[in-house]
């Protein structure tokens, strides 16, 4: 889920030194798109940029990456730090614009920046994009970078040892880079065969190329076998830039266009508030579709793979892109306001003894839902009560003073979080240990005959819920304590983007293998085996999901009760009841606006890698391997 930004100036320095006193305008949009997306990553940070028309001999394309804590601040201050440098030394001066552009690395036009949410691997400056592949062509230099996981990446890089190339296993990026160079390689040489056979001069030659280089080929040719979720961006050495999104649509990727810039994201409202734009002014790059500028500035929007049948992450809108996305914040709200009917079974539709907070800050759009719904939920009982009095005859004041004082929803602030950190998502040593020290409370808050509901926005693994939260929720000492989820039951792997890619950690396939076992249908664990090992035998395209098996034995309910027993607190003196409740699949697609994926609650993938996915994480977890399935 990592984050990437781009900027392509349209004008020359000169124009932004005029506009706004600042020839790295360009610089400083960068830092701001990628300091809006700072929620996508926080294990690595890197930045690129390339110079357009540069003499033969010069310096044309510069990178700096950073794996360190607070990585982003950092490596912008180290270049601007450079900047001082050239500026108090009078190698620059203000206003000269070409001295800036000669000797300050990032005094490009086109300029990349990404964000790296490490899931798994290494947390090293190596991991970090862009990647560069260099060459004394600046027509055959490439810089890529992008938000992706491809499922076959072992395939991919067999096709490169087919060739005879050497790729360096370990990162589906640097396969994607090779990938791609491989084709421009291939561009690049008929190019040039074909002017150097008319005799066209060695030095007229690179202008040639670069004008002929056919980007949408290069890269349609490059994608043909890639199967996974991505946003991907390019530069080519001589100015030439690109970005496409895969063919479902599964990564998000937007754009904004004016006179001046062509810039590029992973969310919307970064760029609506970087400049200043509407919503309206923002587009979503479709679903196989590539935006390339070269480096002439000619701008195209293009076709490079057949678009899919979309299945855009949902992930997107339950917990990773930003809140203030003004379709995201109504998806999320909508998500709590569904949760109504099963929260009010939950606390026996008693709202005088129920208090409602939130857990993670990512739940508290869902959270302001919830209590939406719940107010008008009440709203109509005390409608239907006053009507029933009225015809009756039996409307008094104490029946107005009741209904309409008492039985509101009543709003608390529960939970703090006292770390800025992701336990779901971070390295797996340590999430234990931070998980019983994220959260505090709000002590007096509840008394012991009420119920505390809280909002989640997803209920992975449950190990935040169960070795901290509610351990610190149960020092109030509720009565019941009730855990409500904007997600759906999370079932099986994910291998598009968020990484969540072994299957026996999750909490509900833990449930589903313990009613199994409380059933004596435990048999049911080999035979599932079996069959994924059958299926893998099968071409990809051929797979299914046997996996699935394992729940169908079971209603929701019944798994979120379980799920519920296994979550309980251990070494606490609270005995009170616990209640974990998930939306349903088919209430969150009726929340979310569009066509979204859901194959981690359902098991139902968008391609043929998706379902290998899911066959070699249960074959994994079957044999005691860990480690991804992909």
């Amino acid at each position: 889920m990592c984050g990437i930004a781009a900027i392509r100036l349209r004008k020359p320095l000169e124009h932004y030194q005029e506009k706004y006193n600042n020839p790295l305008w360009g610089f400083n949009k960068l830092f701001l798109l990628m300091e809006k997306q700072h929620n996508r990553g926080h294990d690595g940070v890197g930045i690129g940029s390339c110079k357009l028309g540069i003499p033969t001999g010069q310096s044309y394309i510069s990178r700096r990456r950073d794996s360190e804590k607070d990585g982003l601040a950092r490596t912008f201050n180290k270049e601007l730090e450079e900047l001082d440098r050239l500026y108090d030394k009078k190698i620059v001066t203000p206003g000269d614009t070409e001295a800036l552009r000669n000797q300050f690395d990032f005094a490009g036009e086109i300029l990349v920046g990404h964000l790296r949410y490490g899931t798994s691997g290494s947390n090293e400056e190596s991991s970090c994009h862009p990647y560069l592949r260099r060459s004394n062509w600046a027509t055959r230099t490439l810089m890529v970078q992008g938000n992706f996981n491809m499922t076959n990446t072992g395939q991919l890089n067999s096709k490169l040892i087919a060739r005879g190339q050497h790729p360096v296993f370990g990162t589906d990026t640097q396969t994607v880079l090779e990938e791609i160079g491989f084709h421009l390689d291939e561009e690049h040489t008929e190019l040039y065969r074909q002017l150097r056979d008319k005799n066209v001069s060695g030095e007229d030659i690179p202008r040639h190329i670069s004008e002929q280089l056919d980007l949408e080929k290069i890269v349609s040719n490059a994608a043909v076998d890639w199967d996974g979720g991505y946003a991907i961006s390019g530069i080519v050495g001589n100015g030439d830039f690109f970005v496409i999104r895969d063919p479902h649509g599964i990564r998000p990727c937007h754009y904004y266009i004016d006179d001046e810039v062509v810039a590029v994201a992973s969310e919307r409202v970064p760029l609506m508030t970087v400049f200043e734009t509407q919503e309206g002014s923002i587009v979503e790059l479709n679903p196989g579709e590539m935006l390339t500028v070269k480096s002439s500035g000619e701008i195209k929007i293009s076709t490079f793979h057949k678009p899919q049948e979309r299945f855009s992450c949902s992930f997107e809108s339950i917990y990773f892109s930003r809140g203030n996305d003004p379709k995201i914040y109504q998806e999320r709200k909508q998500m709590g306001r569904a949760l109504v009917p099963q929260i009010m079974e939950s606390i026996n539709h008693d709202l005088s003894k129920a208090a409602f907070s939130f857990i993670p800050n990512t739940a508290e759009v869902g959270y302001y839902g919830l209590m939406d719904g719940l107010r008008l939920h009440r709203r109509q009982e005390v409608l239907a009560e006053l009507k029933e009095a009225r015809d009756k005859g039996t409307l008094d004041d104490d029946l107005l003073d009741s209904l309409i004082m008492g039985n509101w929803p009543r709003a608390e602030k529960i939970a703090h979080k006292d770390i800025k950190l992701r336990t779901f998502i971070s390295q797996e040593k340590d999430r234990n240990t931070l998980a019983s020290h994220v959260y505090d409370i709000s002590y007096n808050t509840v008394g012991p005959e009420d119920t505390l509901v809280v909002m989640e926005d997803s209920i992975v693994r449950g190990t935040t819920i169960k070795k901290s939260v509610l351990k610190i929720l149960s020092r109030l000492n509720p009565k019941k304590i009730v855990v409500c989820s904007t997600a759906p039951q999370i079932r099986f792997p994910d291998c598009y983007g968020i990484d969540m890619a072994e299957i026996g950690k999750f909490i509900a396939f833990q449930a589903a293998q313990s009613l199994h076992k409380k059933a004596g249908t435990d048999a049911i664990f080999t035979q599932i085996y079996e069959e994924c090992k059958a299926e893998l035998e099968k071409p990809r395209s051929e797979q299914g999901n046997p996996v699935q098996k394992l729940y169908a034995a079971f209603t929701d309910e019944e798994l979120s009760a379980e799920i519920s027993e296994i979550s309980y607190p251990e070494d606490t003196t609270w005995d009170g009841e616990l209640e974990i409740v998930y939306l349903s699949t088919e209430k969150l697609h009726e929340s979310l606006d569009g066509k979204y994926g859901d194959w981690y609650f359902t098991g139902d993938y968008p391609t043929p890698g998706g379902y290998s996915t899911v066959l070699r994480a249960y074959v994994n977890h079957y044999e005691n391997r860990t480690g991804r399935a992909y």
